[in-house]
């Protein structure tokens, strides 16, 4: 694996091309510095996954802020699937509800709860609060279905 992490976002194209093409590693990261170079880290530029740090500043800054909307936190595999934060607000339609009620999309799944500063397991039976921050692994297909059952 290599981890093209320089504060240039050019150098980390150049080295994440040559670790794929002329020493064909099998899975590079690359750092993006620049939001307007994001769509540059891809596939072709041998790039595997991008991790955007203006892009975890703002999610971050967004998530500290917001209750009641879905906050994308990071991307895999181009974009196919997204790591997003949702914090539930008392009126919200999942609150009271256990998972296996819930009717998640079968694109998407819940990965974790944080109560009260605490990490929960996610299993079937269990039931989310107003206040939760519900971690959801999706696909950018389900993501409006998501929003729809955790935040009306």
């Amino acid at each position: 694996m290599v981890a093209a992490v320089t504060g240039d976002d050019e150098d980390n194209l150049v080295i994440s091309l040559l670790a794929k093409q002329e020493f064909a590693v099998p899975r590079v990261v690359a750092r993006v510095n620049n939001p307007k170079n994001e769509w540059m880290f891809n596939e072709m530029w041998g790039v595997d996954v991008s991790v955007s740090t203006p892009h975890l500043l703002t999610a971050l800054v967004e998530e500290a802020v917001s209750v009641g909307s879905l906050v994308r936190l990071l991307s895999f595999e181009g974009g196919r699937a997204r790591l997003s934060e949702a914090t539930l607000a008392p009126d919200s339609p999942a609150n009271g509800k256990d998972l296996a009620e819930l009717g998640l999309p079968r694109d998407s799944t819940v990965v974790a709860i944080i109560r009260d500063s605490h990490v929960i397991v996610p299993r079937g039976d269990t039931v989310l609060r107003g206040g939760d921050e519900v971690l959801v692994l999706t696909t950018p297909e389900a993501e409006d279905e998501v929003v729809a059952t955790l935040l009306g």
